[in-house]
């Protein structure tokens, strides 16, 4: 896998799960730690989209 293919693919994955977020944010359902936990994944993602370019 080429460097620009992967970055695209964790800035998709990045987009996704930022989706995500939103959606858990609005649900009534859905507690706080796993809204957190989803964030921290997507500043994971965030960090190592911004590492690689």
């Amino acid at each position: 896998m080429s460097l620009t293919s992967h970055l695209q693919e964790l800035k998709r994955k990045h987009k996704t799960l930022s989706e995500e977020v939103e959606q858990a944010q609005r649900a009534p359902g859905i507690d706080d730690l796993t809204v957190a936990s989803m964030k921290k994944q997507k500043l994971r993602l965030k960090e190592e989209i911004e590492r690689l370019s």
